[in-house]
């Protein structure tokens, strides 16, 4: 059995795809790029490189739809950890080793931008912190989970439980589904403190997305469906805390 895979989507990175891909070698022998259909010519440059594994998704299907191609190469080559880790520069990947330490006794490794105060941290987008911290507020609240940052794509998973896992959101949402599905298996999960890096504050969610209420009400309605499917008992609970 190998040990550990690094997993890096990827969508339009040409900026930054070489170097750090090239940095996250230094730290993970083993590195899949999930290329989301890229059309700036990332493809090209990982073409070139003969150091990593490669998925090729046609059309952009979305984060969350890479980051399941990532879980299916995981478990069909028997990886024991898979480390996720984002192509914008946001994260760093001399942390790997320790996200790779922590999994040996946590089901599931979770970055955290707000565990802890780094002196090189950068002041986050007020629409993207104010959306994070409600939507981390109603996941404890719902899950009794004690969660400070719900969507850092900084992580760590013992691969043996994500076949427990039925992920259908494809888009930036799909954290959302994964963490009700962890919370109604009982899993361990533990957060470690990374720095906040934000190299480009204008990427884009994607179409209306990019409109913080519309994307609040997106989150909001993936959440409730996730309980509706998954955990119905937990509706209750959705009405009645307030998330005003």
């Amino acid at each position: 059995m190998k040990h550990v895979l690094a997993a890096v989507p990827i969508y339009n990175e040409r900026m930054y795809v070489e170097p750090v891909l090239s940095e996250i070698r230094r730290f993970a022998e083993e590195v899949l790029v999930v290329d989301d259909g890229s059309t700036d010519g990332s493809g090209e440059i990982l073409a070139a490189r003969s150091d990593v594994h490669l998925i090729r998704h046609r059309e952009n299907r979305g984060y969350g739809a890479a980051l399941r191609s990532a879980f299916h190469f995981a478990m069909a080559h028997h990886y024991e950890v898979l480390v996720t880790i984002d192509c914008d520069g946001q994260h760093e990947p001399k942390f790997i080793d320790d996200f790779v330490k922590a999994a040996a006794t946590a089901d599931i490794v979770s970055g955290s931008r707000y565990l802890k105060a780094f002196p090189s941290d950068s002041p986050p987008p007020e629409d993207r912190r104010r959306i994070n911290q409600l939507i981390t507020g109603r996941l404890n609240a719902l899950l009794g989970l004690s969660l400070t940052d719900a969507f850092c794509g900084f992580k760590a998973y013992r691969v043996e439980v994500l076949r427990k896992f039925s992920i259908t959101e494809e888009g930036y949402a799909m954290p959302l589904e994964l963490w009700v599905q962890a919370a109604r298996m009982g899993l361990k999960i533990v957060e470690l403190p990374i720095p906040r890096v934000y190299l480009d504050e204008s990427r884009s969610f994607g179409g209306a997305l990019d409109d913080a209420r519309t994307r609040l009400a997106h989150y909001s309605q993936v959440l409730r469906r996730s309980l509706e499917r998954y955990w119905p008992e937990r509706l209750t609970a959705w009405e009645e805390i307030s998330f005003d």
